[in-house]
């Protein structure tokens, strides 16, 4: 088994042929062949994935080059998953790649997933997130999660239990899915092209380390990693129980609408003008983005608790009846307000402000003048 192809890793202390026999064994469905799917896809192949599916039904755009490093300039307006194939089968002959061009839909998805054993999701829009998501808690597969958003990434590994047992999926995060066109894509964003290839690349690590046993993966724990400042930090997940998966395949296969499951959580998100009136009661509005992050807003009305230093916050006493969190994209002060749920329950009425500093710039720019 221990080919020269993979002498390097299988000499490593704590991985060896074992591993590498774990990996030769394995399934993994890569979804999404983009700015994330195209480095994962890479990395999984070199690693000696035995078999790699790729789904995506896009096209080659030249937009896409600057980060999705599997594809060229000759490749624009050739199918994703067919240049993919191709390019994997070149820098790993030993494994089997399988195309699936299609656009994830429920009545097909549930199918496709029950011929792999690992899931990785590198989709970038909210519809897909949730529909993998729950079809993986159905049938109990294994979903690495990764996304970016401006200079900031996330990862994380639902539907695997950890020591005690428990098992968290992406809803236990997000339950409530934005509506349509509230929090922004790359495509109105912007990103910059290694953000999602060290994410990518991240998630591929986190596949392997969960097939062959190795390290510490990601389970129940959300990585924020942001590009700017190289700043890394970790929030545990705990099971919700604010929200309804389908159990079974006839009720899955009837969900036509993702966010119809979404039921009451314990905070509430807010737009500008929301926030405002709050500022006229006795709120404090607390801002977890970095201390480096611009615009700096004005201290006298604008708590700073940075994530990388949220926990100290938390401790501290905090006299207001309302507690509003923001960021810069509506991302972090979610995360922010469920962990302050957690502390205060409902002796504390706890908003975030929806899509973030970014969304409501000019309120913003206002507020600072």
């Amino acid at each position: 088994m221990a080919t020269e192809r993979y002498h390097r890793q299988v000499i490593l202390h704590g991985f060896g042929e074992t591993a590498q026999l774990l990996l030769s064994k394995a399934r993994v469905l890569v979804i999404g062949a983009g700015g994330i799917g195209c480095p994962a896809l890479q990395y999984l192949a070199a690693a000696g994935v035995g078999c790699i599916g790729i789904a995506d039904d896009d096209t080659v755009a030249l937009s896409n080059l600057h980060r999705q490093v599997l594809f060229n300039t000759e490749d624009i307006d050739k199918p994703k998953v067919r240049i993919a194939k191709k390019r994997l089968e070149k820098m790993n002959p030993e494994i089997e790649i399988i195309s699936h061009p299609v656009r994830l839909e429920r009545a097909h998805i549930i199918a496709l997933l029950k011929d792999y054993d690992y899931v990785l999701d590198g989709t970038d829009n909210f519809e897909s997130r949730y529909l993998i998501n729950d079809a993986c808690v159905l049938l109990g597969k294994p979903l690495i999660f990764a996304a970016v958003s401006g200079f900031e990434g996330q990862l994380a590994i639902f539907n695997v239990a950890d020591k005690q047992g428990q098992r968290c999926n992406y809803r236990d995060i997000f339950p409530i899915p934005p509506q349509p066109g509230e929090i922004a894509g790359c495509a109105e964003n912007g990103v910059l092209g290694v953000l999602p290839g060290i994410i990518g690349t991240m998630a591929a690590a986190e596949t392997i380390k969960l097939i062959t046993g190795i390290g510490r993966p990601l389970i129940n724990q959300l990585l924020q990693y942001n590009l700017l400042s190289q700043d890394q930090y970790k929030m545990n997940i705990s099971p919700g129980d604010d929200y309804a998966i389908a159990q079974n395949e006839d009720d899955f296969l009837k969900m036509t609408d993702p966010v119809f499951c979404a039921l009451e959580v314990g905070y509430t998100e807010i737009d500008a003008e929301q926030l405002l009136s709050l500022q006229k009661q006795s709120t404090i509005i607390v801002d977890v983005r970095e201390r480096h992050e611009l615009p700096i807003l004005n201290e006298q009305i604008y708590k700073k608790a940075p994530m990388t230093e949220f926990p100290t916050f938390l401790d501290s006493d905090i006299e207001e009846e309302n507690m509003v969190f923001i960021c810069q994209h509506g991302i972090r002060s979610i995360l922010a307000a469920q962990a302050a749920q957690e502390k205060y329950g409902t002796s504390k009425n706890i908003y975030s402000l929806i899509g973030g500093i970014a969304n409501w710039k000019n309120y913003f720019l206002e507020a600072t003048k």
